[in-house]
């Protein structure tokens, strides 16, 4: 998708589709390693929710390129409807920041760059894998 095409879709909805990237980029790097559903669920829910998320954004930012840093500004300064209890508004912000900016990659066919920055993330203690 072209860069006109990402803008008339909206950051959020750019958000909602790297929500499921990330969540499948994480199921997959776990099933190798959790061999029970029970234990690739208590695996996931470790990395796939808004505070590890906003954790991650923070361990990315240096790495984003001028772009990547736009969307996920926009993504940050978007006006959820609704902010979970158990996360703070700017936890949530970098959240959505986080998910908008692997939606981004994804749509846009950045996919090899996806996976520079998941890996990124794998390489740190506590990270996805």
């Amino acid at each position: 998708m072209d860069e006109s095409g990402l803008r008339a879709l909206g950051i959020l909805a750019i958000a909602q589709v790297g929500d499921a990237v990330f969540e499948l980029m994480v199921r997959a790097r776990l099933c190798s390693s959790q061999p029970t559903a029970a234990k690739l669920h208590r695996a996931r829910v470790k990395h796939v929710n808004a505070a590890a998320q906003a954790a991650y954004m923070e361990r990315l930012e240096p790495l984003l390129t001028e772009a990547e840093r736009d969307v996920a500004r926009r993504a940050r300064n978007a006006r959820a409807a609704n902010v979970p209890k158990a996360v703070t508004r700017a936890e949530y912000a970098a959240s959505t920041a986080f998910e908008a900016l692997l939606g981004y990659l994804y749509l846009s066919g950045q996919t090899g760059r996806l996976n520079i920055l998941f890996e990124e993330l794998c390489h740190e203690n506590g990270a996805p894998g």
